[in-house]
């Protein structure tokens, strides 16, 4: 799984950082976090083809988060997409597009799922497939705001060739058979399972995706020990009122949010204006949370 910055700038674009989106890239297919202007550039820069793209998933209807939207969605009918593609966001968001639709500047030919998540007050699944699962729980920002969490399934343990063959299993089609979790038969009557040949089962990595939000539980909630926390820090301690007026967190609250989440790494991200060089907002927050990294637009996290 790698995460891919898109935009980091809270409020509107600056000459350096376009403002929120982000992609979860894994096995081939990738998601999106928030769409805000210039998401399409990005993408393109980020060499992510829109045409993998599985879900988009929106926080919330602030503009810096939603107006790269329209284009993205239209842009994918216009280059003639037919997968299917979900959206999940608050509610609002379908009419929104619905409205866009109605006035023509929303073109949208492919089969288009739109999820409202009319409220969150504990985790709940918005998406899953067989390999992860999409979960959403609502924060507490100045109008209704999504975080997302994504989990990978764990994957079978590592398959060890020595010991197949000294059980007399051929090399080629069986290996896969045994490393998808079927037994086998082999040519003298004998059974080979999964288990004789497979390591113990491998945790799935996992992520936690929060903004734009006060400090709260729900963050808490759905960063609890993830392998990568990426929390807003639109502010620093010194602006602490400020940050909580506008519903905004500082990077010394993300890091606490991280500590108290036991999450393995903090990613953070949503920097405002005030910040261009945001090097103060990484060590107040490493004060707290030795583990964190500022997110870098184009920049590839490995989780």
């Amino acid at each position: 799984m790698k995460v891919i910055p898109l935009g980091t700038s809270s409020g509107k674009p600056t000459l350096k950082r376009n403002v929120s989106a982000l992609g979860v890239s894994r096995e081939g297919e990738w998601l999106l976090f928030d769409c805000g202007e210039g998401a399409q550039t990005q993408i393109a820069r980020a060499g992510l083809s829109p045409s993998r793209l599985m879900a988009i998933f929106i926080t919330h209807l602030h503009g810096d988060h939603i107006n790269g939207l329209p284009g993205l969605l239209s842009t994918m009918g216009m280059d003639g997409r037919t997968r299917p593609l979900v959206l999940v966001g608050p509610p609002g968001i379908r009419e929104y597009l619905d409205m866009l639709t109605r006035l023509k500047t929303l073109y949208v030919t492919y089969p288009f799922d739109i999820r409202e998540v009319p409220s969150a007050n504990e985790l709940q699944v918005v998406f899953d497939t067989p390999e992860y699962t999409v979960r959403a729980r609502e924060l507490v920002h100045r109008l209704f705001a999504l975080g997302y969490r994504v989990d990978e399934l764990p994957r079978p343990g590592k398959f060890d060739v020595a010991a197949a063959i000294r059980l007399g299993v051929p090399e080629g089609p069986l290996f896969g058979r045994l490393q998808s979790g079927e037994d086998v038969r082999l040519p003298d009557g004998s059974t080979v399972k999964p288990s004789d040949v497979l390591g113990p089962p491998r945790r799935g990595k996992s992520v936690a995706y929060c903004l734009d939000t006060r400090p709260c539980r729900a963050a808490v909630e759905l960063g609890a020990a993830v392998d990568l926390l990426i929390h807003e820090a639109t502010f620093s301690e010194d602006l602490q009122d400020e940050a909580y007026e506008y519903g905004h967190s500082t990077a010394a609250d993300a890091a606490r949010t991280a500590l108290d989440a036991r999450a393995g790494r903090l990613l953070l991200t949503h920097f405002s204006t005030r910040f261009p060089d945001a090097s103060e907002l990484l060590e107040e927050a490493t004060r707290v949370f030795s583990n964190t990294i500022l997110a870098e637009e184009l920049s590839i996290v490995e989780v």
